[in-house]
């Protein structure tokens, strides 16, 4: 499993994420991937998960599959996203 972040570094939101990415990886030693939805990867990705509100985290299975999600500036708890960081 993994938890990819689909989001947007020159943004309102984009200090507030970068912090709480640093902070997660430093208090359980895990990485989210993130992924600019400028690029294009960016956008096909954005377009294969139905991405349209930055920013979004998603668990992804093996097979890709969406097992959890968050969107928008809610962000989530580290506990919910570590769950699902291998």
């Amino acid at each position: 499993m993994r938890v990819v972040c689909v989001w947007r570094r020159e943004s309102d939101y984009g200090r507030a994420l970068e912090e709480w990415m640093r902070e997660f990886e430093r208090r359980t030693g895990k990485d989210v991937e993130t992924i600019n939805p400028d690029t294009r990867d960016g956008v096909g990705f954005c377009r294969s998960y139905d991405v349209v509100k930055y920013p979004t985290m998603l668990a992804l299975g093996e097979d890709g599959a969406v097992l959890a999600e968050w969107r928008g500036e809610m962000l989530p708890t580290f506990d919910e996203v570590s769950y699902w960081v291998k």
